[in-house]
């Protein structure tokens, strides 16, 4: 926990104080380089992973005693949070991709945590899509360093890659997104993300959350814009078909997340949706779009690791995994169902919560973006919207509106102070945002006209 805390903090001196603050761990070759350089996409994702890491470390302080194996399991953890980082503070598309590789290695023993056959099988179906993405992610890695003579991070992309052969650059586009679109789950590859749920919930909120999808999202948002460029990119067959995949996966994580009765998979398919907003707003390929998409990425971390831990808890303290068991927990469990419903209205877009701000400006930007799926997307999102008060309102107003079925819990089955603190913390960031948000999203702005 002081680790977690220390690092933090220094992170914080790094976002909060001018200068890229760049450094050259390793040099392999003229052309390929392991470095840090902090520009302002960067802190946005750093200064998410940074908040949300230690609070979900003190939430697992108090969860993994009902797990066991805490020193393994935190020992990854904290390697886990180095890499996050380190992704976030990758000066270039080579940097970024042996961090990206380093996280799927690291994060592996915690969805094998325990090792028994479910989390083994788990591990085994994370690994295969993660090698698999990441191939494809090399391709477009190669086609940017021979095109473009580096892979330095650029605004507004590598000037190389404009001179190249189209159709070798734009294949090479969709391949890296493709590959790097693993760890955000989108369809058809989205398969490890609910099977992954048999891990600790102290994992499985930062999977959901913060570190692995966000990742994914981050490297996409890297590759379009700091690498191929939104110029280049704009209007060919490679930002349509993006643009089809991320909202076929909007509309099919929320399906299947109402169809879903476990809590955790129906959250996971949650969090397939909702990283598909994010890649949305992004593959609008415009300042207004991508100002969107940052904001919801934040927001959204911030709901779905609370909605996580909330699940988490009910599950060790009731042994309650299916979604029709949280009726009338609101009578044994007040602390942990009330912060889910919070969070729950905020998820669904209802004023004046936070995921009403970012999507209605993910809507508002896919109308003015131009672009006839731009305003097909708007309507995704209204659709999804209604899926989503379905599959997370529903349950949060039957923990509150109908009596308690199976056998009833203890009279007070809250958690201890640790995991009340966390959430606590997360969900009054929630709040302020609600109402107070103008200087972030006047910031997002500001890095996304940077780099458009």
């Amino acid at each position: 926990m002081g680790t977690a805390l220390m690092t933090s903090a220094m992170v914080a001196v790094c976002l909060f104080t001018p200068g890229d603050h760049g450094i050259v761990l390793l040099r392999l070759s003229t052309l390929l380089t392991v470095s840090f350089k902090l520009d302002g996409l960067g802190r946005v994702f750093a200064g998410l992973v940074a908040f949300l890491w230690p609070l979900a470390s003190l939430y697992g302080l108090e969860y993994m005693r009902h797990e066991g194996g805490e020193n393994h399991f935190f020992g990854f953890y904290l390697i886990s949070y180095a890499v996050t980082l380190s992704i976030a503070f990758s000066e270039d598309l080579m940097s970024l991709y042996v961090f990206y590789e380093l996280l799927s290695l690291s994060t592996l023993p915690l969805v094998m945590h325990g090792m028994k056959a479910k989390n083994v099988h788990a591990g085994r179906t994370y690994t295969y899509y993660c090698l698999g993405g990441a191939a494809l992610a090399f391709l477009s890695l190669v086609t940017v360093i021979h095109y473009g003579g580096s892979s330095n991070f650029t605004p507004s992309g590598i000037a190389g890659l404009a001179a190249a052969p189209q159709g070798v650059v734009l294949t090479m586009f969709v391949l890296g997104f493709f590959g790097f679109g693993v760890k955000a789950a989108i369809f058809p590859l989205h398969r490890w993300l609910p099977d992954a749920g048999v891990a600790p919930t102290p994992v499985t909120a930062l999977l959901h959350a913060v570190a692995v999808v966000k990742a994914g999202v981050f490297a996409v948002t890297r590759l379009t814009y700091s690498c191929y460029g939104a110029e280049l990119l704009r209007g060919t067959w490679a930002q349509t078909l993006c643009l089809c995949v991320a909202l076929f996966s909007i509309l099919f994580g929320s399906s299947m997340a109402v169809k879903e009765q476990h809590m955790k998979r129906r959250l996971a398919y949650s969090t397939m949706s909702n990283l598909s907003y994010i890649l949305f707003g992004v593959l609008l390929m415009t300042p207004q779009g991508l100002t969107a998409g940052l904001t919801h990425m934040l927001y959204h971390g911030l709901m779905k690791i609370v909605l996580f831990c909330c699940v988490g808890a009910i599950m060790i303290y009731t042994e309650r995994s299916d979604i029709r068991q949280m009726r009338g927990l609101g009578r044994v469990m007040p602390f942990t169902t009330a912060l889910f419903l919070v969070c729950a209205v905020a998820l669904v877009g209802i004023p004046p919560l936070i995921g009403f701000g970012s999507k209605w400006a993910l809507a508002t930007a896919g109308v003015a973006s131009g672009n006839w799926l731009g305003v097909a997307g708007a309507a995704v999102l209204l659709i999804s919207a209604v899926l989503t008060a379905i599959y997370v309102l529903v349950p949060a107003v039957s923990a509150y509106a109908l009596p308690l079925t199976g056998e009833t819990p203890k009279p007070n089955c809250d958690p201890g102070w640790m995991i009340k603190t966390a959430l606590c913390v997360v969900v009054a960031a929630v709040v302020i945002l609600s109402f107070a948000s103008q200087p972030l999203t006047s910031y997002l702005a500001q890095v996304a006209a940077g780099i458009c």
